[in-house]
């Protein structure tokens, strides 16, 4: 299940690092340090990286190997692309395709196919950026046999943005995909691919972005997280939630800085810093942002049955938005759940104080004073027997 990033403000280059680990730590998936190493440089031929993607269906675990091939066009460009690889925010050109032997097991994957011909490195441009739903009987989140445009971080594709990352223009990767236990309905049959990266536009690492760059990200991976989870993508929702707030925890410094600078200079009306930080939240908004997505995090945990996550989730967004009456109902769920009943009644009464007429709350109460005299019951009757 998907865990949040832990609460430090640390360096945005080590939150990055971090970031997949600390994602596949929370799905419950076994040791990361097991699924989730390199070995060997990323452009020697035949370096192996495995790791663990979220796909709208549960985890997948992905294996790539870098084939060493490159195009003949991107070994004769001089570019300075291609020295590095794509970043947050780079337009990817990509044709990710099905290994032909391993056709007739893509019960899962994308039928759009095509024996089109490979094009010629071109510039990617924003008009290109190919726009494609979410499906959810698909692994790959991405048409096959044809070149598309993804952005990368706007996490369409775990599996291909993973691949891309440690890609060059014109390089190719194989990968081999096995479904998780979180997926018990899928075959065990792995599915194998090829992806190829041939251009993209330049990106930024998260700690080159400006506070209201990332800000823009927040924003944009909370609104994505909704439509995701209304359309059933609950997977996928929960992933948007995490990058958003993975992002949001680094801002909380310039939040700081700015409004205790906004403070200092608010009688000079210092119209070159209001225009520096005007897209910044205040820290009234980073706060209530925060508790959003803690909240809505919890309520995806929740969906996919894990209570103990949904209640730490759930508990930090009470803490950092004591008015919020969501937070509370999932929370004193999480809790019945996780048979910590006293701590779900106080959940619920607190939701009453800020809804008295609430008729969840109201039900959660007698869900669990229900149980409670269940349980007493029991005992009596366990009790009766000892004593007989």
């Amino acid at each position: 299940m998907v865990c949040l990033l832990s609460e430090c403000w640390g360096n945005d280059r080590a939150l990055d690092q971090s970031y997949r680990q600390t994602f596949v730590q929370g799905m419950n998936c076994g040791n990361p340090s097991e699924m989730l190493r390199s070995s060997g440089d990323d452009t020697d031929g035949g370096d192996i990286t495995s790791w663990v993607s979220v796909c709208p269906r549960g985890l997948w675990r992905v294996q790539q190997m870098q084939t060493g091939e490159r195009s003949q066009q991107a070994v004769s460009n001089s570019d300075a692309s291609l020295s590095y690889s794509p970043r947050m925010g780079s337009l990817c050109d990509v044709l990710v395709r099905l290994k032909a032997n391993m056709d007739e097991a893509d019960g899962l994957a994308s039928e759009n196919r095509s024996d089109k011909p490979e094009q010629s490195p071109t510039e990617v441009t924003d008009a290109e950026t190919t726009a494609f739903l979410r499906r959810q009987d698909s692994v790959l989140q991405v048409p096959l046999g044809d070149w598309i445009t993804l952005r990368l971080g706007e996490g369409q594709c775990d599996i291909t943005e993973a691949c891309v990352e440690r890609m060059r223009p014109g390089e190719k990767c194989e990968i081999l995909m096995f479904p998780m236990e979180n997926a018990p309905d899928e075959q065990n049959t792995p599915l194998c691919a090829t992806v190829e990266l041939r251009s993209f536009t330049p990106g930024k690492e998260s700690w080159e972005m400006s506070p209201g760059e990332k800000w823009e990200w927040v924003k944009s991976h909370k609104d994505r997280g909704g439509v995701r989870f209304r359309s059933g993508d609950v997977w996928g929702a929960a992933d948007s939630y995490s990058r958003a707030l993975k992002l949001l925890i680094t801002l909380y410094g310039h939040i700081r800085e700015a409004e205790k600078k906004q403070e200092q200079e608010e009688e000079q009306k210092d119209k070159h810093f209001s225009e520096k930080t005007q897209h910044l939240p205040s820290d009234r908004e980073f706060k209530t942002t925060k508790a959003e997505l803690h909240s809505n995090l919890s309520l995806c945990q929740l969906k996919l049955d894990q209570p103990e996550r949904a209640k730490a989730s759930a508990a930090k967004a009470t803490q950092l938005d004591p008015g919020g009456a969501k937070a509370w109902y999932r929370l004193g769920q999480a809790c019945q759940m996780v048979n910590e009943l006293e701590e779900a009644k106080q959940a619920f009464r607190k939701l009453l104080e800020l809804q008295p007429e609430s008729s969840a709350a109201l039900k959660g109460l007698k869900n669990i004073s229900n149980k409670e005299k269940e349980t007493n019951t029991q005992l009596g009757l366990r009790l009766s027997k000892m004593f007989s």
